[in-house]
């Protein structure tokens, strides 16, 4: 499968401060990648470098094959760009604004303008400065998506937003996701959890865990066993078990390869005969935090 973005061994450093390290990232053509961690990881300055607003201070990023250090001019008619504190024309009017843009782009579909509009509901007189923070994120993703491009950059796009604007947003970029890349960021793992085909984690700069999100859901479970009486504990736990605990009769941990028949094969090898087993899948955060807790997301 090929890669709309590439990085290898990517750095950006402010003097003393290293606020990217050693980033080596692969969203694959026609995702939905959700890159995620919280504030002051080095998700916008890593998107940043992406877009040639920074230069790296050393290593290498390609986006759509390109260099990110040539990522300029005609590459950015292939390329939608939108960050949560977008810098938009106040004084213009919705319409005027979306009919300035028109000329930069040769594929841009006046239908597809006139269809998020509506869907959107952008007041066309009204000026960009006098829209509410929801209608501007609206108006700017119009604005990225109208000309069809093949990546979809978006930083943190839905920070602030009441969940009824953000889930407008999130159905507009899906409708658009059959012929795009889209490459978002964001600090809160519940907004991307339904979308993304494929997710990574950064942290401190360094990108400490990357897989498709399937995989990631499929192979981690809350475990729950029930016996008739307080069970030996091991001196090892297996590897997978991780935040495992006691408690009289029942023991709690979370599993983080599971294949069920493994899973059960290893129970009956720890335990023995348990009277209860339960399995119970874990969103997003459940897993990060367990991971977090555990080391295992430094690790990976």
């Amino acid at each position: 499968m090929t890669s709309a973005i590439q990085t290898q061994d990517l750095v950006k450093k402010y003097r003393k401060v290293t606020a990217v390290d050693q980033l080596n990232l692969e969203v694959p053509e026609g995702s939905i990648y959700a890159l995620v961690g919280p504030n002051g990881a080095g998700k916008t300055t890593a998107i940043k470098i992406l877009m040639n607003i920074f230069p790296p201070t050393s290593g290498h990023a390609e986006v759509l094959g390109t260099d990110s250090r040539s990522v300029a001019g005609p590459a950015f008619t292939s390329i939608g760009y939108v960050s949560e504190n977008q810098g938009l024309p106040d004084w213009m009017c919705v319409a005027a604004f979306l009919e300035y843009l028109r000329p930069f782009y040769p594929a841009w579909d006046r239908d597809l303008e006139d269809a998020m509009v509506k869907q959107y509901d952008l007041p066309r007189d009204r000026k960009l400065g006098k829209l509410s923070r929801g209608m501007r994120m609206k108006a700017a993703l119009v604005s990225s998506l109208a000309y069809h491009p093949k990546l979809v950059v978006l930083d943190e796009p839905f920070g602030g937003l009441d969940p009824l604007v953000r889930d407008e947003l999130i159905e507009g970029l899906l409708e658009r996701a059959s012929e795009t890349t889209i490459f978002v960021s964001s600090h809160d793992l519940a907004e991307v959890e339904n979308v993304a085909s494929h997710v990574g984690y950064l942290e401190d700069g360094k990108l400490r865990f990357s897989e498709e999100m399937a995989a990631l859901t499929a192979r981690f479970r809350e475990v729950e066993l029930t016996f008739d009486a307080a069970p030996v504990l091991p001196d090892k736990w297996p590897e997978g078990w991780i935040q495992a605990a006691a408690s009289g009769s029942v023991v709690r941990f979370i599993e983080s390869r599971f294949q069920e028949e493994r899973t059960r094969a290893d129970i009956g090898r720890v335990f023995g005969i348990a009277r209860d087993v339960t399995f119970t899948p874990m969103t997003l955060r459940a897993i990060f935090l367990a991971m977090a807790k555990s080391g295992r997301v430094r690790g990976a």
